[in-house]
């Protein structure tokens, strides 16, 4: 048997006997990613640096990330999707490639953990009219003993990874899939159809960042080639083990196990719906406390982080409903995620009394919200009664969920109790037209950014630390960075402070922004321990995100700094061209964090 945490320590000892640095899980709330809400993988922390940005421990990097993904939210409940993971990475930066990869994969699956290569099949690239089918990766296998018939080569949709945005870097890449029963496959399509049975879980993907993409959607040789992998967690535990779901596995079994007493039945007595939904509450509030606890303040809302989370919490709220659990119950669970996650993920332990006030002010406001919605309901009903029709409408079903986020399964339930149908084939079609709308929304909101490393973002990058500088020089010394998002037309930035920002502070740092832009100043770089960082006065917050050594960046004319801060860049070598520094908006984004919109016009 293995255990989270030994499979984190034996990941991070293998990669540091192989050279690499090891860099600490950042923040779910990417940085230097606006094409995404949250961190998604390990990569994202690293888009500077994969984008060819020296890093400041080196060209080899490992660490185990805090990862959220919702593509796959309707799929949760399953055996092996989740919303909330951890996924081991290791990185080249320029410096090793496929060859080298695949055999570190390889030998620690093989040796370290001990699975036999018989127990397992791996997928490359198939090749397209863009670029062509993965050879070298194909012979690094054979080479190793993988047998042939379980080298399988499969399209872009499946075995490539990349670009983040419209642009920039990617490449094929060679997964891994375990044997989770004793099942061989004897042809690519037989692989394909077993996959989607059941019959081999992921848990290792390779990516070679070998091409860059450009605006005309050519694919180009890059001069540096990068190696990006990814390692889930609990997969690989689940499976070393010999479970059939990662719902088993150290970090996942206490919570499911509170939420099943919580709701006063039993494990073995669970129908395939109920199990459904014990699951689906373990992952979203796991998830939810993660969100909740990361430094960057997040709290349920009705835009971005905060909507996701707000749906974390109000569908786990749900399905508590539906096994029986009726009282308020989100603060248990939490405090049994903390008591988990707490020792290895500090922040979480620190942030426990925001995180209880938050998801118990959030179970508390959507209680409200179901009574309401069930009053609106009713009337519906009663109408319907009256005019002797024993439907709701989907129009009717869909003003209840959008208008009090009133869930469909309720209003189909309380509808069958009353011998009401609903229109749920109508619900769902209005609900896919509300979704692709939001998402082309989204798509537009997000799209570009630090990952396209466009000439406007870097000096909109650059712009960011000059209001940093400024809103400790003019509002309170002690404001620090508690998010950002920067896109090809604007920056945001959120800070910490109680007040929105008055008439009179944007003015002077805007004046005083625009003036150290006017001075033309240099944008220098250099790389020193955290220690010498904190002496030279670089700004930063000082915690376990960083390494050994970090960046610092500096802008400066003539020997005056306005601006020395730690950062992963890029940058703008030069003040010089700009453009005119403006504040366009600010809000308040949750307790104590106001964010202010920023351009260069």
């Amino acid at each position: 048997m293995i255990s989270t945490i030994e499979l984190r320590k034996k990941y991070i000892d293998f990669f540091k006997s192989k050279g690499h640095a090891v860099i600490p899980s950042a923040s779910l709330i990417p940085e230097n990613d606006p094409t995404v809400l949250f961190t998604t993988a390990g990569m994202h922390p690293l888009v500077p640096y994969l984008m060819g940005e020296k890093h400041p421990l080196g060209t080899r990097l490992t660490n185990y990330q805090k990862c959220i993904r919702t593509n796959d939210i309707d799929e949760v409940g399953d055996a092996w999707h989740l919303s909330f993971f951890e996924m081991l990475g290791n990185w080249s930066l320029g410096d090793y490639f496929k060859k080298e990869a695949i055999e570190y994969s390889f030998e620690f699956l093989t040796k370290e953990l001990g699975i036999k290569k018989e127990n397992f099949s791996v997928t490359c690239f198939a090749g397209d009219k863009d670029i062509p089918r993965e050879d070298v990766a194909n012979k690094v296998w054979e080479s190793l003993g993988v047998e042939k018939h379980r080298i399988h080569f499969l399209p872009k949709e499946d075995n490539w990874w990349g670009p983040a945005g419209q642009t920039g870097p990617c490449g094929p890449d060679t997964e891994m899939y375990y044997h989770v029963k004793e099942i061989q496959e004897k042809s690519t399509e037989e692989f394909v159809k077993l996959n989607k049975e059941g019959t081999f879980c992921e848990i290792w993907n390779d990516v070679f960042m070998q091409y860059n993409k450009t605006q005309e959607g050519k694919y180009l040789e890059l001069e540096k080639k990068n190696v990006d992998t990814g390692m889930g967690l609990e997969r690989v535990v689940a499976v070393l083990n010999g479970y059939d779901n990662v719902y088993e596995v150290d970090t996942l079994k206490p919570i499911l196990d509170g939420v099943i007493k919580l709701s006063e039945k039993k494990y073995e007595t669970l129908t395939r719906e109920e199990l459904k939904s014990v699951r689906i509450i373990t992952d979203h509030l796991r998830a939810s406390v993660m969100i909740l606890g990361d430094e960057k303040g997040i709290v349920p809302s009705n835009v971005d982080q905060g909507y996701v989370l707000r749906k974390f919490i109000r569908r786990s709220i749900r399905h508590a409903r539906l096994i029986g659990i009726n009282n308020s119950f989100t603060k248990n669970i939490a405090e049994i995620v903390v008591k988990i996650m707490g020792p290895i993920y500090p922040e979480i332990e620190k942030n426990k009394k925001r995180m209880y006030e938050e998801i118990s002010k959030e179970e508390e406001k959507f209680s409200s919200t179901i009574e309401n919605g069930t009053r609106v309901l009713e009337k519906k009903l009663h109408f319907l009664t009256n005019a002797n029709i024993k439907e709701l409408n989907a129009k009717g079903a869909f003003d209840l969920f959008q208008s009090y986020g009133f869930p469909i399964e309720m209003t189909t339930e309380i509808c069958k109790e009353k011998g009401f149908t609903v229109d749920t084939n109508g619900f769902y079609e209005l609900l896919q037209k509300h979704q692709e709308l939001s998402r082309a929304g989204a798509e537009q909101k997000f799209k570009g950014g630090l990952s396209d490393d466009s000439e406007k973002t870097t000096k909109l990058h650059t712009a960011t630390h000059l209001f940093s500088a400024a809103l400790r020089k003019f509002v309170n010394p002690n404001c620090v960075q508690k998010g950002s998002n920067i896109t090809t037309e604007r920056a945001r930035f959120d800070f910490n402070s109680e007040e929105k920002l008055t008439p009179e502070q944007i003015k002077q740092i805007e004046e005083w922004a625009n003036m150290v832009i006017g001075k033309e100043c240099e944008v220098t770089t250099e790389i020193m321990s955290v220690e010498e960082a904190k002496k030279s006065g670089a700004h930063g917050v000082f915690d376990s995100k960083y390494g050994d050594k970090v960046k610092i960046y500096t802008i400066q004319k003539n020997g005056e700094i306005f601006s020395k801060e730690i950062c992963g860049g890029p940058h703008v070598t030069t003040t010089k061209g700009m453009g005119k520094f403006k504040i366009t908006k600010q809000e308040a984004v949750a307790a104590g964090i106001k964010r202010a919109r920023i351009v260069l016009e």
